[in-house]
């Protein structure tokens, strides 16, 4: 059987809208599959779940609970994926991507903190605690004089100010403003949209994106009254529903990538 590309993490509907313009035949999986690197070949579990398929190329654009290891196999495997595996196994755990992700932008400051699970962090200014693998505004706590909590947080000052994040995907970008009823702002809030781009926020973004080899990735930054940007993380696997426009660049990259007309 002939390897085939397969496509990991997405619904229903974009996969529907992807198999509509893409002639070769497809696997397909919602969820993560099981998988085999053998030889220098990919094996992805068949659909039905019974059997493995070898596979030419991976798509994959989902953030699972146990999905870290899975990329760590595609990153061994070295074959196309899309975004790129290393890069995504570098980005999937939010600690060690943000340290790394500082050394690529030049909008770092201020310095991180850190704090141990089930030690106390004091602190005379207000901060924010961040702790865990989830995004989406999870596992976050404001505080002012002290925090402890039962895992490992990173500990940043907290900065009032416009969120904002920045999509790269290729040479395309857009610039998204995050809202929010509170301090923790959201893509997926109702009045959230597409805005003219900081020319200064572009290219840092892509000077991230390409420090973990990504071709898709998006930065989240705090704009403070004075203008000024502030990094506070990177999304290796950027939403791309929320927005027609970004889904519609989207499907055709991926199309392209494929190699399909």
């Amino acid at each position: 059987m002939n390897p085939r590309p397969c496509i990991i993490g997405l619904d229903d509907p974009q996969n529907a809208a992807l198999k509509s313009r893409i002639a070769q035949p497809l696997l397909i999986h919602e969820t993560l599959p099981g998988i085999v690197v053998r030889d220098g070949e990919l094996f992805v579990e068949a659909t039905s779940g019974f059997g493995l398929l070898p596979v030419s190329k991976v798509v994959f654009h989902g953030i699972f609970e146990d999905d870290h290891n899975l990329i760590a196999g595609l990153a061994l495997w070295g074959g196309p994926c899309l975004p790129n595996a290393r890069g995504m196994m570098d980005c999937r755990l939010k600690l060690p991507c943000l340290v790394r992700a500082l050394q690529f932008s030049q909008f770092s400051a201020p310095p991180r903190g850190f704090v141990s699970a089930k030690t106390e962090y004091a602190t005379s200014i207000e901060r924010v605690a961040k702790w865990g693998n989830w995004h989406c505004g999870e596992n976050k706590s404001r505080f002012k004089q002290t925090w402890r909590g039962d895992e490992a947080a990173i500990v940043e000052r907290y900065l009032e100010g416009d969120a904002i994040r920045v999509v790269v995907m290729g040479e395309q970008y857009w610039q998204i403003k995050l809202e929010g009823e509170g301090w923790l702002k959201s893509i997926h809030h109702p009045t959230a949209c597409i805005m003219e781009a900081d020319s200064r926020l572009v290219v840092d973004t892509q000077a991230v994106a390409r420090g973990f080899g990504l071709e898709i990735a998006a930065n989240d930054y705090i704009v403070t009254a004075d203008g000024q940007p502030h990094l506070l993380e990177v999304n290796h696997i950027p939403n791309v529903t929320r927005f027609p426009g970004i889904w519609e660049a989207y499907a055709d990259y991926v199309v392209r990538w494929l190699g399909t007309a």
